[in-house]
């Protein structure tokens, strides 16, 4: 894993308490080159996380609160007459950072968040014909709010795709918060989290992660559950071939952040329901018996042998 992602690890415990498996997914999805959504209540620390993020990796940081006035315009940019000298010059939308925050993806127009979307598939923004390149790296941490639905605009299931995983941070044990509220009375833990990465050091880190080994029989494991999203009775749109692909990746990081160098099976289970969960869509059968992508997901895990991998 190296000394650098165990740094940022270290520096996230300063501010995001007894939430570890949830920062390892998302710097798992950041090493793989994915986007994250986090689906939750207010108040549990969704914007805290992705700022303490952006200080421990070096990263360009901006955040889109996202309201039904929110226009395309105002993620890709726009262009504007300069007076003086005469010429369009194009002045940048929230896009151009490493890190953005889009709050609340759901509560604007169907119109923005396919803008924002297309940059998070192509890493550019086309305004007036001319193409701009987004900054490298460039992550999208969206939020959504599952509690309160007048208003909203749900994203469908072709744009919740674009998405590698979906993750909740829940609300804190009673210990962790305990912890929280003691050391937020005289100072914010986030003016603690020190810079240990930078941009390039990122970028070297992901290429070790591409060159994570991946046997032929783990591939074959990733199939065999990706497939039984499709044919299984009670789930209506299975795991596409670019959430197969996402599970691969993210399997590759998840063994890359356990300190191998090659995947186990272990690596695939550790991950499947978070790449997984938002790409499938339940029979309404499935939903009048009270299940869940989660419990589906892990009954198909649980009917699908692991394989041995020496």
């Amino acid at each position: 894993m190296g000394q650098g992602l165990q740094d940022v690890r270290d520096e996230l415990k300063k501010v995001i308490i007894g939430k570890e498996d949830v920062t390892d997914k998302i710097l798992m999805a950041i090493l793989a080159g994915g986007h994250i959504l986090l689906e939750d209540v207010p108040g549990v620390g969704k914007t805290t996380t992705a700022l303490a993020f952006t200080r421990a990796l070096g990263l360009t940081f901006r955040r889109i609160q996202f309201t039904p006035d929110v226009v395309p315009s105002d993620v890709t940019g726009f262009t504007v007459y300069d007076k003086a000298t005469g010429e369009f010059r194009y002045s940048e939308g929230a896009v151009m950072c490493n890190l953005l925050l889009a709050d609340e993806i759901n509560r604007t127009s169907s119109k923005t968040q396919s803008a924002l979307l297309e940059v998070m598939e192509e890493g550019h923004v086309t305004v007036d014909g001319t193409t701009h390149e987004v900054p490298d790296p460039f992550i999208v941490i969206a939020t959504q709010n599952p509690v309160g639905t007048a208003g909203t605009q749900m994203l469908p299931e072709s744009q919740l795709d674009r998405f590698m995983v979906k993750l909740s941070m829940g609300y804190p044990d009673k210990k962790s918060q305990d912890i929280l509220l003691r050391d937020r009375q005289e100072e914010n833990p986030l003016d603690q989290v020190v810079n240990v990465l930078n941009a390039g050091m990122l970028a070297r880190l992901k290429d070790a992660v591409r060159k994570v080994e991946i046997s032929d029989e783990i591939i074959s494991y990733i199939t065999e559950l990706t497939d039984k999203t499709r044919t299984s009775g009670i789930v209506k749109l299975g795991v596409s071939p670019r959430g197969a692909l996402a599970l691969t990746r993210m399997t590759k990081a998840c063994a890359f952040l356990s300190g191998r160098s090659y995947c186990i099976p272990e690596d695939v289970r550790n991950v499947f329901a978070d790449v997984c969960g938002h790409r499938i869509v339940l029979s309404p059968k499935a939903r009048m018996s009270d299940e869940t992508s989660g419990t589906v997901l892990a009954k198909i895990m649980k009917e699908t042998p692991a394989p041995e991998v020496k």
